[in-house]
Order: structure tokens, then C-alpha cells, then sequence
């Protein structure tokens, strides 16, 4: 177990950090410094208190990244009990159904959220507040006490200066000791099998990642920028855009929009990120929308060929896609999903700082990540040392794709109120089985092949990774997305087409079979003999999506 208690950290870097900013809502540049932040814990501990919130207590949030969200989470699992943050992508009776399961007892929502939910079908919880605004949405009624929790929250300020006359400050900050060992969040994954899980996950599997992204890595340290646009609702942006940098006293803006990469390369230019968290999509979208067209012309792939001339160019490349980032982050780290494997290539040719790390809701959820300057192409970082170790379920663990199998402090408890999913996912020696297939080099550099639930036998045996088949399908012109999938021992591939690329080539729909046909030429050419592609199979409506926007495979499969 780690030598640290999660609680003590944020505390002591909310009191060292007292005057610097903590939190900025970008859409409106409210700004909180760490003691304003402080105060407004505080001020929530007391409202869970006059509740009789007890220390395990289950309370539910979901919402957009704003301010409001921020502090209910922190407040929540300083405080004792346990966040159950639910993606706001997730459907109202998807939404509903997490809250009973989890046994929350009270219901943070933004109103939009809450127009969709009804207090009667969620009979443990007490009260819903608004993210927006603080204000009581709807209370269950206590013949012994009616309206107790209106009457509470309108007397919360008052009863806070009583309980403050001189003013809440630095030493005023005091959280509990609780076990490092004592269930914090219970995070429901979004898989793409279609059934949700809710994943429990400790103080100490919070810790791991957050002494990893501070204290190993320097990735966040004090008065460093954070631009936080991945939902903090998921494991991956929850610990390197929020938990981490609080502990090391960095600066977090709140983007709170859709991320389109407009909006963000706008926000990114603004910020400067001292360090950019980000998932393949982003940067998958900007090499297939600005690198590709210019690399690809005539004049551009001549020049390219010449020697020395192709250095200065990259050279050129790199320095515009790294301003368009801000121009003063360390890396970006690129998790979540696989990164398309010519994009990764492309990127690291030019030297573009970058890294692929590997995680899961199961670990809080960092696994590997290795700095940008010593990371491998195709691999998806080192175990973490002393936090984390690696095996992979295989004769021969660096040639033959196996299960990774992973144990350490980031691995979660087990999932609630599922002792045979739980049973299933980690063995007696302690080991969680990820689902995944890959190789493993003696260092602990791990190499993803593709999930085992999707792996493919091919007629004389051969194993095929469909992700690998897609990846480089989805580089052909005029796909927008694509699912390979077996249909009667041949491979076909589902496309949704790229219809605005269509567009702006002037291309109408009748020509799609005829361009698709000559994609899957292409794609056959580079793809090995069990590969090749029998036909493809147009889809007239994108993929339905995870709210993690994985598509949902099991949707597909027959």
C-alpha cells in the first residue's frame, strides 16, 4: 500500500496553494483560488452533516464539467462518503437505473438532466439539488420534518458564518482520517457490451494515480495550466484533469462545452496547457482534415521524397500542430482508445510530443504511460513502476498476443453488488483480467493487439484483431467510421461514409458503391491474407456509440 493518504494531500495543498487559482469556468472566467475552493467544501461538509450524511453514504452527480459538479465531488469524497458520477451522455433510464443500483441517497443534477428524471422511481434518494444553481429541485417529505432540507440549504450560509466569525481560513481545513483501504467512488463503465458496471475504486486506487501524475512524473506540479474538456464523469479525465492537479496546486479551466475541434483549438490557444490530456478522436480528426490533405498533394509527397528537404518540412509540420496546441506543453497523452496506427506513425516521424498511455475504469484508471521522448510506436507505455505490474496470459509473452492481466494499487475493489462479475474479472492471486490481447516486452512496455471479445478466428487459425483491420480503414478516403465483422467465416467491413468529404469533392451517393469498391481494393493491398475484406457494407446512420463514443459492437456482431 502506498505511504500516502489521499486526504492529507488535498488538504495540504489547499493550504499551501491558498491564494493561487484552482478553478476558472472558461465560459464565464469565474475563477476560484484553492481557498476559495477550500471554503466551499467546507460549507458543503456542513450541509452533509445537518443531513446526517454519514461516512459511506452514497451521492449521486451528473452533469456537465462546471464549477458546481467540481465541488460536490470533492466535497463528497473529503468528507467520508461516496461520489457515484454518472456520464451526462447516458440515457435518463440508463441514468435512473445507476442511481437505485448504487443506493445513492442524494442527487446532485443540472436541470436539464433532472427534467428527465422522476423522484418517485428513485425511492432511497432524499433530495435533488441543481448544478446550476444550487437550488432544491424536489425533496421527499418527512411528515416529522417537512421542507427540513429547503429550510436547511436556505440557512446554509448563515449557519456557516456562526460556525466561522472570524472568516473560514487555512487552518480551518480539516478532513477526516479514513482508511486508505474505504470505498471512494463507484464509477459505472460504459462498455460496449452492453451491460454497465459500477466500479468500485478506494482512496488508495485514487492515490496511485494521483502520486504518478504528480509526484513520478512532474506531468502536474504547482501554478501548471490544465485546459479539463474530457468528461470528468469517466475514470481518464477525473484523474488527470481534475484529481491530480489539485493535489499539486495546478490551475484547471473548466472548458464545460462539446469539444469539437474548433472550439478547442480556440480554447487551447487561449490557455496554454502546460499539459494536454486527449483522446484519439482529437488528434485522428486534425491529421485526417488538415495534415492529410496537404501531405498528400503532388508537389507536398515530391518533396517529402527528397532528402534533408523532408526533415525541414516535418520540421515545419511540427512546429504549426504543436502551436495549434498552445505551444507550452510538456506532452500530450493520448488514452482512452487505441490511436489509428498510421496517425501514430505520421505523429512520431515528426516528432510530435506525444505519448499513449493504457488504462481502464478497473484501475482508476491508469495501467502504463511512458514520457513522450522514450515512448515506442505501437506500444502503449510502461507499467507504472512500484504502482502497478503486468503480466500477459501467453508461452511466450513478447511474441504471442495473450490477456493482459494487471494488479497494484490502481486496481479497483471489485464491482457493487456484483460478486460474479467481480469473481470473473479478478483472480485468487489477485489479478484483474482486462479483456484485452497484446505482448508485453521485458521492461513492462505493453503492446495491445486488440479486446479478446472481438478477436476473430480466421479459417486456418489465424487470429484476427478487427481494430487493427479498422484502423487503417478508417485512413481511406471518404470513410467516416467502420466495423469489421465475421459473417459466415468471411470478414466484411461496415461503413458509415464521410459525407462531407463527399461533398466537398462533389461526389453524389449513387458513386459510393464504386468508391467503396476501390477502398476495399486498397485496403486489401495492405492488410495480410486472412485480412482481406469481402466486400463492404454501407450503413446509412453512424454507429450507435458508448457514451465514451466506442461504438457498440454487440449491436453489430450478427
Amino acid at each position: 500500500m502506498l505511504q500516502e493518504n489521499l486526504l492529507i494531500l488535498y488538504a495540504n495543498s489547499f493550504r499551501d496553494n491558498w491564494d493561487l487559482p484552482a478553478l476558472t469556468d472558461y465560459t464565464n472566467g469565474h475563477t476560484l483560488t484553492y481557498g476559495d475552493f477550500a471554503r466551499e467544501i467546507a460549507r458543503f461538509h456542513q450541509f452533509y452533516s445537518s443531513l446526517g450524511i454519514k461516512q459511506g453514504d452514497k451521492i449521486a452527480l451528473i452533469g456537465k464539467n462546471n464549477l458546481n459538479w467540481v465541488t460536490v465531488f470533492m466535497s463528497t469524497i473529503t468528507y467520508g462518503a461516496v461520489i457515484v458520477p454518472i456520464l451526462q451522455e447516458f440515457n435518463p433510464q440508463d441514468a435512473q437505473h445507476i442511481i437505485n443500483h448504487s443506493d445513492s441517497v442524494l442527487l446532485f443534477a443540472s436541470d436539464k438532466h433532472w427534467e428527465s428524471f422522476e423522484l418517485d422511481k428513485m425511492p432511497q434518494i432524499r433530495a435533488a439539488i441543481s448544478l446550476d444553481d444550487r437550488r432544491l429541485l424536489a425533496e421527499r417529505e418527512d411528515d416529522n420534518s417537512p421542507g427540513f432540507i429547503d429550510k436547511t440549504l436556505r440557512n446554509l450560509n448563515r449557519r456557516f458564518k456562526r460556525n466561522y466569525p472570524n472568516g473560514f481560513t487555512a487552518s480551518d481545513i480539516k478532513y477526516p482520517y479514513i482508511h486508505p483501504d474505504t470505498l471512494a467512488i463507484i464509477n459505472y463503465t460504459s462498455g460496449t457490451t452492453g451491460f454497465s458496471k459500477g466500479v468500485m475504486l478506494t482512496l488508495n486506487n485514487i492515490c496511485g494515480n494521483v502520486i504518478y501524475g504528480g509526484r513520478v512524473t512532474n506531468l502536474h506540479y504547482r501554478g501548471c495550466r490544465c485546459l479539463s474538456f474530457l468528461p470528468l464523469a469517466h475514470a481518464y479525465g477525473c484523474a488527470f484533469d481534475l484529481l491530480s492537479p489539485l493535489a499539486a496546486g495546478s490551475h484547471i479551466t473548466l472548458f464545460g462545452r462539446v469539444p469539437s475541434p474548433k472550439l478547442l483549438l480556440k480554447a487551447l490557444a487561449e490557455i496554454k496547457p502546460n499539459l494536454v490530456i486527449c483522446v484519439p478522436l482529437i488528434l485522428e480528426k486534425i491529421y485526417k482534415k488538415q495534415i492529410l490533405p496537404m501531405i498528400t498533394k503532388q508537389a507536398i509527397r515530391w518533396t517529402l521524397a527528397i532528402p534533408f528537404i523532408d526533415k525541414a518540412l516535418y520540421y515545419i509540420i511540427n512546429k504549426k500542430l504543436v502551436e495549434s496546441f498552445g505551444g507550452e506543453f510538456q506532452e500530450i497523452i493520448v488514452g482512452g482508445a487505441p490511436l489509428n496506427a498510421e496517425v501514430e506513425e505520421f505523429l512520431h516521424r515528426i516528432k510530435f510530443p506525444f505519448t499513449v498511455g493504457y488504462g481502464m475504469t478497473e484501475c482508476a484508471p491508469l495501467i502504463s504511460h511512458t514520457k513522450w521522448d522514450e515512448f515506442i510506436p505501437g506500444s502503449s507505455g510502461r507499467t507504472l513502476k512500484g504502482i502497478m505490474e503486468s503480466k500477459i496470459d501467453s508461452p511466450d509473452p513478447e511474441n504471442i498476443p495473450g490477456e493482459i492481466l494487471v494488479r497494484g494499487e490502481n486496481r479497483m475493489m471489485g464491482y457493487y453488488k456484483n460478486a460474479e462479475a467481480t469473481a470473473a474479472a479478478i483472480d485468487k492471486e489477485g489479478w484483474l483480467h482486462t479483456g484485452d490481447m497484446g505482448t508485453r516486452s521485458a521492461d513492462g512496455t505493453i503492446f495491445i493487439r486488440g479486446r479478446y471479445k472481438t478477436m476473430l478466428l480466421s479459417a486456418n487459425g489465424q487470429n484476427i484483431y478487427p481494430e487493427e483491420i479498422e484502423s487503417k480503414l478508417n485512413n481511406m478516403p471518404f470513410v467516416q467510421e467502420s466495423l469489421v465483422v465475421d459473417r459466415s467465416g468471411k470478414l466484411v467491413a461496415l461503413v458509415y461514409p464521410d459525407y462531407e468529404a463527399m461533398d466537398a469533392n462533389g461526389l453524389t451517393a449513387e458513386r459510393l458503391p464504386e468508391m467503396m469498391e476501390q477502398v476495399r481494393k486498397e485496403l486489401n493491398k495492405i492488410v495480410a491474407p486472412y485480412e482481406q475484406i469481402s466486400r463492404i457494407q454501407l450503413i446509412a446512420n453512424e454507429f450507435e456509440k458508448t457514451p465514451k463514443r466506442s461504438i457498440k459492437r454487440y449491436l453489430y456482431s450478427n
